[in-house]
């Protein structure tokens, strides 16, 4: 069973891997602010996001299915989860018989290789691992948009970054630190640019934050 102890949404993990920034924006300063893309993606993912089971013969499809882990203090949900039945696989809730276990994730765009999707994906496998105490070497990111799936294998270095990840993610979260902007090709379509303000050099931008932070206090 998950225990008691804190622990930080499995989505930071693909937010890390995009933008340190970002992430610390999100998680310590609980900033968020809506754009076309990030609206576009939240669309789609609600087309998946309700929880149910699809049977088809010796197949299920669990959607929007919890997943956690005490190694990597994370949780959250998996967008589907494939389960197919194997003798020496995972025993699930409410179901008969084994299954082998494969996680998908959904994103929205063209197919393309994303370390952050890909780390993401082996977060979720890593959670259903120790829930279940199976292997799964591999799983899928699935590009809504083209109705396609990049197969993602769970290698030893896949592995490796996503923990090196969820561990820098967990020390920026206890320090509530807030690592430097760092200007690139990625910012355009970010939606929180505005108050992250790449542009600007570091004493600009830590000035504007101040006053910021004076407005919102209330002082004159």
């Amino acid at each position: 069973m998950e225990n008691e102890e804190e622990k930080l949404p499995l989505s930071y993990i693909s937010q890390y891997g995009y933008c340190p920034r970002r992430a610390a924006l999100l998680m310590n300063q609980q900033l968020w602010q809506e754009n076309e893309y990030t609206a576009e993606g939240r669309a789609q993912h609600q087309r998946v996001h309700d929880g149910r089971v699809e049977h088809r013969g010796d197949q299920l499809k669990l959607y929007e299915f919890s997943v956690w882990s005490n190694e990597l203090m994370l949780s959250g949900k998996c967008d589907c989860v494939e389960a197919v039945k194997q003798p020496d696989g995972a025993s699930l809730p409410e179901q008969e018989g084994r299954f082998r276990l494969f996680p998908i994730e959904y994103k929205h765009g063209r197919m393309r290789h994303e370390p952050e999707y890909e780390m993401q994906l082996c977060a979720q496998a890593i959670c259903l691992e120790e829930m279940y105490g199976v292997s799964i070497p591999e799983g899928a990111l699935f590009f809504i948009d083209v109705h396609q799936r990049l197969a993602v294998s769970f290698s030893e270095d896949l592995r490796r970054r996503t923990r090196q990840t969820a561990e820098a993610l967990w020390l920026c979260f206890r320090e509530k630190a807030l690592p430097p902007a760092k200007e690139s090709p990625k910012c355009k379509k970010c939606s929180l640019r505005e108050p992250c303000m790449p542009g600007l050099s570091r004493s600009a931008r830590e000035y504007c934050r101040g006053l910021l932070d004076e407005l919102k206090e209330g002082a004159p």
